[in-house]
């Protein structure tokens, strides 16, 4: 059994012009000890995915329908109560913005043991060696005097060192990381990257890495969910995505990193733009962008137009699309079962 199961989640807003869809039929899983990253522009989904799990959306965004599943326990129906158990106990966060985090007005130190009281009986010696151990492990310098700074005295970096050892307080089962790198310089963002994956690694723990950053995902995770417009419409192992995107939006977004461009030229882009999620187009709502939705007379295919693909099965991964659908069914199992079988249906595209 999975650690963490997300199945069928549907998470809507109640606006005055009528509901809007968040998230649509969102499903996947975790294991335990598993980096699984989940990547798409921005108003895909992402991080309302990330703050469902933990039921932390606001009024007014409501769980419409589906389950969510920590442990062989339904997070979805749990009273407050039941809920803080598994909030930053079982599962932690570690938000984009450390400053938005962290209060201003009271020292690291206090804020750390405040975390510990809140959810063990404990007494404040020991949760301030609890706080000064997990410090260490950070590789925060001078540990003992950041305790008992404030937050506006430490640099990015080190704000986000302090973060994630807060996350990593209560000895979570999983960290649920929202783009922890966005506000950090590319340096001190390879440093966090690097020291959050030793950590899970050391401590066996499973991270939800959310980032727009595919660079990022291919080397701290295991396996990788692609989404648009509220839908995960690619996932699979990472390395096997990254190496041989099988959905056209997949393949835009690789092809848009700066090294696939060539030097002195324009980089690669999708054109257009994410759809509102107050106006999702019909059938596939990535066709409006997709150039393999344009048939040989120039019009867009009728089944992108008005049918929302399904997943089907290709090599390791599952993509919703209509055109992989029809290249996968297209090949006998004999071909779908020799080693170049991806790689000829990304050519055909």
């Amino acid at each position: 059994m999975a650690l963490l199961e997300v199945s069928n989640l549907d998470v809507r807003f109640a606006l005055r012009q009528g509901d809007v869809k968040a998230l649509r039929d969102v499903s996947f899983t975790l294991d335990r000890g598993e980096r699984l990253g989940i990547v798409g522009e921005s108003g895909a989904g992402k991080s309302v995915a990330a703050f469902t799990i933990l039921n932390l959306i606001a009024k007014p965004g409501y769980i419409a329908d589906g389950s969510i599943r920590f442990d062989g326990r339904e997070l979805t129906t749990m009273k407050p109560r039941q809920l803080q158990q598994i909030r930053g106990n079982k599962v932690s966060m570690i938000f984009q913005d450390p400053m938005m985090t962290l209060n201003p007005v009271l020292t690291i130190g206090e804020q750390m043991i405040e975390c510990l009281k809140a959810h063990r009986r404990i007494r404040r010696r020991d949760a301030r060696e609890i706080a000064l151990n997990k410090l260490h492990q950070v590789y925060i310098p001078s540990p003992e005097r950041r305790l008992d700074q404030y937050p506006h005295e430490l640099s990015g970096g080190m704000r986000q060192r302090i973060i994630i050892a807060i996350a990593l307080l209560l000895d979570p089962d999983v960290i649920v990381a929202d783009e922890p790198t966005t506000a950090l310089d590319v340096t001190i963002q390879a440093e966090i990257m690097e020291l959050l994956l030793e950590l899970c690694e050391k401590h066996n723990v499973a991270l939800i890495l959310i980032t727009h950053d595919l660079g990022v995902v291919s080397q701290v995770t295991q396996r990788m969910l692609v989404m648009y417009a509220g839908r995960v419409i690619e996932q699979g192992p990472t390395r096997e995505i990254i190496n041989d995107a099988e959905h056209p939006y997949t393949q835009g977004l690789i092809n848009a990193l700066p090294q696939m461009a060539t030097p002195g030229q324009r980089l690669n882009q999708i054109p257009g733009s994410m759809p509102s999620l107050a106006n999702t187009p019909p059938g596939c709502a990535f066709h409006p962008r997709c150039s393999f939705s344009v048939d040989a007379n120039g019009e867009r295919r009728r089944d992108c137009r008005e049918v929302i693909p399904t997943f089907v099965r290709s090599g390791n991964c599952d993509v919703a699309c209509h055109m992989v659908r029809e290249l996968v069914e297209r090949h006998s199992p004999e071909h779908d079962a020799s080693d170049n079988g991806p790689s000829e249906k990304r050519e055909a595209l």
